[in-house]
């Protein structure tokens, strides 16, 4: 039987619990997300820059063919929700929600910076969601910054640094909650390109907070905020709501990861908003 929408989020359920990973499984996702990484830097370098359409949508879909023909060949038994899947592979698909294992991916985060010349904020994701555990084992490959961050191998959140925290955020739609927080604590606001390059800078400490209302999936946080756990940063819905998986509907329009320290400010400035 199929979980209703109502019953999907177990509320005991942790939204990550990445020390109960098999080190199999997060060797794994690393490799999977640093062999889609190094199609794609193939990829660019074939096609050029030309016809950035064509360059989307064959990076999305050579991809989406290597991670899904990986996981058919080598985690037969276990379910995928991907960004570019179709049927059970897709946002439509009922099996997974039966399954106790479920890979969330996305093979190419990023699509619009993949396709200009220079830009490395883009990345690959791979997830696994585990019943009863949340996100295990998660990986966050960024090709063109020569780097997967993944959860066996956590960075420290840094000392807090001098001056006005920098917020990562949308080039192309900055959310009314992160000019909130900007004006609240005289924050810098930093436009960054993918979802996961900007939680990755948060977790690298190059920026303090990454601020997200305009709309997401679940492969669009699933494998960033299993890694920003594992490292001790603060992830949660922007009403400070626990971030949850493999829903019916994968639908996750909000996100807040931040330092520890500054989670409670960001979400006082962004309740002012609501």
């Amino acid at each position: 039987m199929h979980a209703s929408p109502d019953s999907a989020p177990k509320t005991g359920v942790p939204t990550a619990s990445p020390e109960a990973a098999a080190p199999a499984d997060t060797a794994f996702a690393a490799e999977l997300a640093t062999g889609a990484g190094e199609l794609l830097m193939k990829l660019r370098a074939e096609l050029g820059f030309a016809d950035p359409r064509a360059l989307k949508d064959t990076g999305d879909r050579r991809a989406d063919d290597y991670l899904l023909g990986r996981l058919a060949a080598e985690r037969p038994g276990d379910a995928v929700l991907s960004e570019e899947g179709e049927g059970e592979t897709g946002r439509v698909g009922t099996a997974r929600l039966d399954a106790d294992r479920v890979w969330i991916i996305d093979p190419l985060d990023g699509t619009r910076e993949f396709a200009e010349e220079g830009r490395d904020d883009w990345a690959v994701h791979v997830a696994l969601w585990q019943r009863g555990l949340g996100l295990t084992a998660s990986a966050v490959a960024l090709p063109a910054q020569h780097a997967t961050l993944r959860t066996d191998r956590p960075r420290p959140v840094p000392s807090a640094r001098a001056g006005a925290p920098r917020i990562a955020v949308s080039r192309t739609r900055p959310p009314a909650e992160a000019a909130a927080a900007q004006a609240a604590l005289g924050a810098e606001l930093v436009p960054m390109g993918s979802a996961g390059a900007k939680v990755m800078a948060v977790v690298a400490g190059t920026v303090d907070a990454y601020v997200h209302a305009g709309g997401q999936f679940e492969w669009d946080s699933a494998a960033p905020v299993g890694v920003a756990l594992a490292s001790g940063w603060h992830a949660s819905r922007i009403d400070g709501a626990p971030l949850r998986y493999n829903n019916p509907d994968p639908y996750l329009p909000d996100l807040l990861v931040c330092r520890p320290d500054l989670a409670e400010p960001l979400l006082a400035a962004i309740r002012a908003t609501h």
